[in-house]
């Protein structure tokens, strides 16, 4: 078979690529210690068992120290439990999230709230809402029929 020049070189050129390409992520990970993070507090629960298990069977939201509240919330087909929270502007909520079902987004729009909600582990991530208003709570990973209807409320007054 008679390769033509320029495809001989275009296919060293592609192979080359990739080989290096694979040799760079190859040293970033193993030799450098490159890794996703992980945070010190990694916990999981039974993810059949949500309702069973602390802090998930008494969700809402509470206060824990000055202008500082916890948000305990689970994530299921259809929505967020609680579906509401209510807070003074300037307070700071540390939100702790898991998932009864199927993998869920937890998003809120305009601030850096972002997390993947996977079943059976515990996300947590903190905002300052400075700004009174109502901030929408989303779903940005698709879960199924009647993803476009999941969300809940932030009302900072």
């Amino acid at each position: 078979m008679h390769i033509h020049r320029l495809e001989r070189v275009w296919l060293i050129f592609g192979i080359s690529m990739l080989v290096i390409f694979l040799l760079v992520l190859g040293i970033g990970t193993f030799v450098m210690g490159m890794a996703p993070p992980h945070s010190g507090n990694h916990q999981s629960i039974d993810p059949t068992k949500v309702d069973e298990q602390a802090p998930f069977n008494n969700p809402g939201l509470k206060k824990i120290g000055d202008n500082h509240y916890e948000a305990v919330m689970t994530a299921f087909v259809f929505g967020y439990g609680p579906d509401s929270i209510e807070i003074p502007a300037g307070a700071t909520v540390d939100f702790i999230v898991t998932s009864k079902d199927v993998v869920h987004g937890f998003q809120i729009p305009g601030t850096n709230v972002n997390m993947m909600i996977v079943p059976g582990e515990i996300t947590e991530i903190s905002h300052t809402f400075d700004k009174p208003g109502e901030y929408l709570i989303l779903c940005n990973e698709y879960c199924g029929s009647y993803h476009e209807i999941m969300q809940a409320r932030v009302i900072v007054t």
